[in-house]
């Protein structure tokens, strides 16, 4: 139970610092470079300690738990690099509308990990 409560908190804590890394140097700092660079080496700082906590639960979980996770993360990782570098050539060749945008590839690795883990858990319990 502690290692997910130290998950849940890096991850708040990186997903903050990202949001200050994104809105600040607009809204708080007037895009002074300097503070603008501190913003970012301090989200991916916050994001180091998220992985290691990620890593922490991971490894204080059951085989089976481990197996569902690995499994999952496997296809999350494989969906993500097929559909990223389609979606990435598709606004290349001007196919699709819009810019492929990253946030459009973290939207879409939420949903596959999310709904991975859902079907694993059911598909093991």
């Amino acid at each position: 139970m502690e290692n997910t409560k130290q998950l849940a908190f890096w991850t708040f804590a990186w997903t903050l610092s990202m949001a200050l890394a994104t809105f600040g140097p607009e809204f708080i700092w007037a895009n002074q470079t300097s503070l603008t660079v501190i913003g970012i080496l301090l989200n991916f700082g916050i994001g180091v300690k998220m992985i290691l906590a990620n890593r922490n639960f991971i490894n204080s979980l059951d085989e089976l738990q481990k197996k569902i996770q690995l499994e999952s993360l496997g296809l999350t990782l494989g969906l993500t690099v097929i559909f990223g570098l389609s979606f990435s050539l598709l606004d290349q060749k001007d196919i699709i509308p819009m810019d492929a945008e990253i946030s459009v590839l973290v939207i879409f690795i939420g949903l596959v990990y999310w709904l991975a883990l859902l079907i694993n858990n059911r598909k093991y319990k």
